[in-house]
């Protein structure tokens, strides 16, 4: 089983890297892979609702988002991390998921996944809150914790001293751990996914 991470931050190796680090260590101690996905400072586009998405991602090449799809295909599970920015999550990551749903939203269906904010003072609750609506509209089971998935400091070394901070991205890699491998069984159990109703559409009424 593998868990794929996003690093939505341009720092490579800053306070959300630090955060999904933390996270990583658990699940290797649990016996499953992870890799950080690195967005880098590289400029993303937004989604324009072309409606021109293929079964390769967006039809936009020239940034990474068609590759995490790939990666994403492979996966079992999801973090994605952000920084906080202005009491929101960054907006290169928004553009990025945006895209990456809009695209290639049935990828992550029944898989679990969790958001994971970090700041130097306030914001993570309101950037949790918009993150976690890309799983909710996407059949994806949600992740939790002890506490709100949030990390506070500065930089990766501020990151470090806060230990409930880490002591929550613990806690939610053995949460993961525990849903995967609870998934798993139902598998080998038998256990079929449940049948989705599609078709109604009445955003008109107001």
């Amino acid at each position: 089983m593998k868990v794929l991470m996003l690093n939505g931050s341009t720092h490579a190796n800053g306070t959300t890297f630090t955060a999904l680090t933390e996270i990583g260590k658990i699940l290797e101690q649990e016996g499953i892979t992870y890799e950080i996905f690195q967005m880098g400072g590289d400029a993303v586009r937004d989604c324009i609702g072309c409606g021109q998405c293929s079964e390769k991602g967006c039809v936009f090449s020239d940034d990474k988002v068609n590759e995490f799809v790939a990666k994403a295909k492979e996966a079992d599970g999801f973090i994605f991390g952000t920084p906080v920015y202005y009491a929101h999550p960054s907006g290169r990551i928004l553009s990025f998921l945006d895209r990456v749903f809009y695209s290639s939203g049935k990828v992550f269906s029944y898989k679990p996944a969790a958001a994971v904010a970090v700041a130097r003072r306030g914001g993570t609750s309101a950037s949790l809150d918009v993150l976690n609506k890309y799983f909710g509209i996407s059949q994806m089971p949600t992740v939790g914790s002890t506490y709100w998935n949030m990390v506070h400091g500065a930089n990766g070394q501020d990151a470090l001293k806060d230990e409930e901070g880490l002591q929550t991205m613990r806690n939610v890699a053995h949460n993961m751990a525990w849903m995967l491998k609870c998934f798993e069984a139902g598998r080998e159990k038998g256990v079929q996914l449940p049948e989705t109703e599609r078709g109604a559409r009445t955003n008109f009424i107001r």
